[in-house]
């Protein structure tokens, strides 16, 4: 690595992979501060059912983006990746290490290769769209953004149908698919970054993915759920239409059972792992680590630290 590039540590994973527990370790071997790459995590009010990590945790080791905003605050990947390379410039300024925390793939993506947000929106175009997601579905517009832009429909969340929108509507505007565009678009980074990812046997994540659901109900999950509505908010906003949230807010509505709840929760943070990993395997510059065991987690710390400390920069 170049003498005057900053090295930055990202340690990415699929939910319930220990990145919390890796990082705070990381961050006291390196002498480092976290910045959190988690598109729920920024929210105020969303505690349990983003994992976040405890106050005595963040007051041991500084984190940044998690609480900075109200869940009726928009916020987005784009603005992230503009963010947290400020954050990232600052900390290095002051010889603290920047460790980039997170499963939020597109949120990590933005910010250590920069994010083309596109044009401006067609309003017309969105509208039409929107109408026909309401009378199709999600697979029509799937289908077309597969035939355009086969990339982003294999990246994109099925179940997230205003990002198969937006694609489509970046398309329609420019001519060109999104994910071309991506690659098209590269701003002044200004850091190398050096990624390690956590590796688990399928089989034993998804007992961790339920663990951690059964975890959360435990913990007060649909006490948070009623006091974010008795705050105002609810499902209808992109911050709490996510998985964990989604399935209490239409138990709490009475829309489903109390055990169709939980069955809906596990089966959608196992998809949402699997997908986390589909995403994570594209890029071959991660450095897969295996993991074991819960007991091996600060050992892993141990390995990665070792492995970033041994690297030329």
């Amino acid at each position: 690595m170049d003498q005057g590039i900053i090295s930055v540590l990202v340690l990415v994973g699929p939910t319930a992979s220990g990145k919390t527990t890796v990082s705070l370790e990381l961050a006291r071997l390196l002498d480092g501060e976290i910045v959190s790459a988690d598109s729920r995590q920024v929210y105020r009010y969303l505690d349990i059912g983003t994992a976040k990590p405890t106050r005595e945790e963040r007051a041991r080791i500084p984190h940044h983006f998690v609480d900075d905003r109200t869940p009726d605050q928009p916020f987005n990947a784009g603005e992230f990746g503009l963010l947290g390379r400020k954050v990232i410039r600052r900390l290095a300024g002051k010889g603290r290490l920047p460790i980039v925390v997170g499963g939020s793939g597109l949120y990590v993506r933005s910010l250590i290769d920069g994010f083309f947000d596109g044009p401006g929106a067609d309003e017309t175009y969105r509208r039409a769209l929107e109408r026909r997601l309401e009378r199709e579905g999600t697979p029509g517009l799937l289908a077309e953004l597969k035939a355009v832009d086969p990339d982003s429909a294999a990246r994109i969340d099925p179940t997230k149908p205003r990002r198969i929108i937006r694609a489509l509507e970046v398309f329609h505007l420019t001519g060109k698919p999104l994910s071309r565009l991506h690659r098209e678009s590269s701003p002044d980074i200004g850091f190398q970054p050096v990624q390690f990812g956590l590796e688990w046997d399928r089989r034993m994540l998804y007992g961790r993915v339920e663990q951690r659901c059964d975890g959360m109900l435990a913990r007060g999950l649909l006490e948070e759920v009623d006091d974010l509505e008795r705050r105002g908010y609810t499902d209808t906003l992109n911050s709490l239409n996510t998985v964990g949230y989604a399935e209490a807010f239409a138990y709490r509505r009475g829309e489903i059972s109390s055990e169709e709840m939980v069955r809906l929760f596990k089966q959608n943070s196992r998809r949402y792992a699997k997908r986390q990993l589909t995403w994570f395997r594209q890029d071959k510059r991660i450095r897969w680590v295996r993991v074991a065991s819960e007991e091996r987690l600060r050992e892993v710390a141990t390995e990665i630290a070792a492995t970033f400390n041994c690297l030329p920069r």
